[in-house]
């Protein structure tokens, strides 16, 4: 059972850079440049409040990125509307847009070392790491179901079901996901195929790609420059591209047909993979769905299979 692809591909774009005075958008350093101006530049007309935020942001612009609006407030001596009023006061319509914008401009620039010394007294309890672990995978499913644009994974579920061969690559951290991913969808598809490092180049376990085919590449910050190397070549051969990864900024994005993002706000060095986790059992989900007969014909051949040879206890 094949369906058509009535979708086109619509990336939700969220607009958090600073744009210059001729309209065109800034670099990274520049954007980064320009939110400080602002913020230097409006200080005498901003309250005593705003005074100490813009100072403490100026100085510690990394941390803010990563900080609630509440806990920015505490942090400063101020009250939570205060640090909204803040972020409007800069031009933006709220404080998330705000912390998006510093994160966007930062995170792919922060070192491990950097990422570890901006981890606050939040997690310096066993009990507060608990608690604020949790806390903030939950806010990034939350995020991610929020700004996951729906007809894109339904184009991503529909593309991948009906490639001839489906190629995944994950590096780094990111490997764990494509592997739980390959892991699924070998049950519903005929022919998909994990990209090992142990198994040399990408490129040349990917030397029969081609049209027809889709390549699934997995990318967080800080992102792997292979990665988008084996995204160009894939696009070479021909092949439609499905990137999974935390924005439609990404370097990934702006070479692939579909991305389907996934929220993934840091808590220390390490990153937050839970939401790409469920991201992947909506794809496999998804497929499974337009097969279900097969699958269960599939599944049930296993069980058969796992029962005559003891697998399970």
């Amino acid at each position: 059972m094949k369906f058509n692809s009535n979708y086109k591909n619509k990336k939700k774009e969220i607009n958090i850079s600073m744009i210059n005075d001729d309209g065109q958008n800034e670099s990274d350093a520049e954007q980064l440049n320009n939110l400080m101006y602002i913020m230097k530049t409006r200080y005498k007309t901003m309250s005593k409040g705003q005074k100490l935020l813009a100072q403490y942001t100026i100085n510690n612009y990394p941390k803010v990125a990563f900080m609630t609006a509440s806990k920015l407030g505490e942090t400063v001596g101020v009250s939570e509307s205060t640090v909204v009023r803040f972020a409007t006061a800069l031009g933006f319509s709220g404080y998330p847009k705000f912390q998006d914008a510093l994160q966007e401009l930062i995170k792919t620039k922060l070192t491990t070392v950097e990422r570890v010394e901006m981890t606050d007294a939040d997690y310096l309890s066993d009990s507060m790491i608990l608690n604020n672990v949790f806390k903030n995978d939950i806010d990034n499913i939350k995020d991610t179901m929020e700004y996951l644009d729906q007809a894109s994974y339904e184009e991503a579920v529909e593309t991948i079901f009906n490639a001839k061969k489906v190629y995944i690559m994950g590096l780094r951290s990111s490997i764990f996901v494509a592997k739980y991913l390959a892991y699924y969808l070998n049950y519903i598809l005929d022919d998909v195929i994990i990209i090992r490092m142990d198994m040399g180049e990408p490129y040349e376990q990917m030397t029969k790609i081609g049209e027809g085919d889709v390549f699934i590449p997995i990318s967080f910050p800080r992102y792997s420059r292979k990665t988008y190397q084996v995204v160009n070549f894939a696009k070479e051969r021909g092949a439609k591209v499905v990137a999974i990864t935390d924005s439609v900024n990404a370097p990934i994005s702006k070479v692939s047909d579909i991305v389907v993002t996934v929220r993934n706000n840091m808590v220390s060095f390490i990153d937050s993979l839970v939401p790409a986790f469920s991201v992947a059992n909506a794809i496999v989900i998804g497929i499974a769905m337009r097969e279900k007969d097969d699958v269960k014909s599939y599944l049930k051949e296993l069980e058969d299979i796992w029962e005559k040879y003891g697998i399970y206890e």
